[in-house]
């Protein structure tokens, strides 16, 4: 039994972070986990950053109310979602997150939460466990599924590698120079071809 997990964020969506970055003119905000490995680190930079500039929740909302999927993920997921289920994990925020999941079809999406301050200013961040890429591949794996895993940051790298397949998507030279063993594609074409490929492989070797 397969589930395929996906990244959000550079896979199905627009990069939420740099939009507000070109939308606030704060170009500091472009940083993402393809830059920077420790996510702890780079949100508390984040909420440094909002901070000083006063962005507030509802100003982040704003502009990921703006935003659509990347052109063609739509069809890659429904298409995928006939295959096999599919789970995003993601490290963004229920906050951030649900008008995305509005444009993509509600998907099942497993992400984290904000702690809002009473003035409506970010002030810290619940993340569902330690290391929750990799542990929600895990729980899954000990529930009885074989998980088939895409992202493109760094923060994807231990899902992709605990599952029984998975691929690069998209990502940057320097993350495919550091995992030369892991398939990369560009396309979602290709991408859906790689997860059909193995979902069909689980189906020839059980039978």
């Amino acid at each position: 039994m397969n589930i395929c997990c996906l990244d959000l964020e550079g896979v199905l969506v627009p990069e939420i972070w740099i939009a507000l970055a070109e939308a606030s003119g704060i170009p500091a905000l472009t940083r993402t986990t393809r830059d920077e490995p420790d996510y702890g680190k780079l949100m508390a930079w984040r909420m440094d950053i909002l901070g000083e500039h006063g962005l507030s929740l509802t100003d982040i909302q704003e502009v990921i109310s703006t935003m659509e999927p990347l052109p063609g993920s739509r069809e890659f997921l429904d298409r995928l979602r006939e295959k096999s289920q599919v789970i995003i994990i993601s490290d963004t925020f229920e906050e951030f997150a649900q008008p995305l999941m509005r444009k993509l079809g509600w998907p099942t999406i497993f992400c984290n939460a904000l702690d809002i301050d009473g003035d409506g200013m970010l002030a810290g961040v619940h993340m569902r466990c330690a290391n929750s890429k990799l542990a929600t591949v895990r729980g899954l794996h000990a529930i009885g599924f074989e998980t088939i895993a895409a992202g493109d940051s760094y923060n994807d790298i231990a899902m992709i590698r605990a599952s029984k397949a998975g691929f690069l998507f998209r990502t940057t030279d320097t993350i495919k120079a550091g995992n030369p063993d892991l398939p990369a594609y560009e396309t979602y074409e290709e991408l859906l071809a790689a997860f059909e490929d193995e979902l069909g492989r689980t189906v020839r070797t059980s039978g």
